[in-house]
């Protein structure tokens, strides 16, 4: 048992944090070959993948080349995007900068700066909005940063117990395309954050629609596994979430 939310946990976790195909059935692109980039790079932009989306429909509206978006975003081998994902349309460590003017040689040593930098990939610890409990019961496995398998919270409770939206948002994904997660909820709350709800035994909410906080969106499978995301990173939902 442990052994098979493991697994679904990574899958989940691909399908969140790289990508979504807006349509209900998940859509690949060809693989990228070179790691040099073939277009400009958007400071600090990203685009939400929409229903019926691909990578080349994006590509068309951004300006940014598939497989720069496939490399900037670490897609896996599948390239599978699914509605509702953040796709950064600038590489993970760096922001897009101006081409520099050629200056002449400085012969003085430059004042090294006291700041350091900062990426947009940094959740603030206020995400701007009330964030509330899914449901009741004991959280039993906890959010570990950098493991692909603990990328959420479980919080155990019983079979048919009702799951609520964590804050208002809509509704971008509503199905059971994952093998092995049940019924899945993904809820897009602003261009920055998103919340998803797994393992659900019934889904009561459609794509699209809008949903408020506390308001039910599904009833609890064999426990609840939960993720926010921030810019399409996991964050830890017990820094958001109200204290017990």
């Amino acid at each position: 048992m442990e052994r098979s939310m493991e697994i679904s946990k990574l899958l989940l976790s691909t399908a969140l944090a790289l990508a979504l195909t807006a349509c209900s059935t998940a859509t690949t692109v060809r693989p990228n070959n070179t790691s040099n980039p073939r277009t400009t790079a958007k400071s600090n932009q990203t685009v939400v993948v929409k229903q019926g989306d691909t990578l080349y429909a994006i590509s068309r509206r951004t300006g940014v080349a598939p497989q720069d978006l496939a490399a900037w975003n670490r897609l896996t081998a599948s390239k599978t995007i699914y509605p509702g994902q953040v796709l950064r349309l600038y590489p993970e460590d760096a922001t897009a900068s101006p081409t520099p003017t050629p200056t002449q040689p400085v012969t003085s040593r430059p004042t090294p700066s006291n700041t350091s930098p900062t990426t947009t990939s940094t959740a603030p610890a206020n995400s701007g909005f009330n964030w509330f409990w899914p449901t009741e019961g004991a959280v039993v496995s906890n959010f570990v940063a950098g493991q692909t398998t603990k990328q959420g919270v479980s919080i155990n409770g019983n079979n048919g117990q009702t799951i609520r939206a964590a804050a208002n948002g809509t509704v971008v994904y509503s199905g059971s395309a994952l093998i092995g997660y049940g019924e899945l909820i993904i809820i897009k709350h602003n261009e920055q954050w998103i919340s998803a709800y797994g393992h659900n035994r019934k889904r009561l909410v459609n794509e699209g629609q809008t949903v408020k906080a506390n308001q039910p969106i599904a009833e609890m499978g064999r426990m609840l596994y939960f993720e926010i995301r921030y810019n399409g990173k996991p964050v830890d939902p017990l820094v958001y979430l109200p204290k017990k």
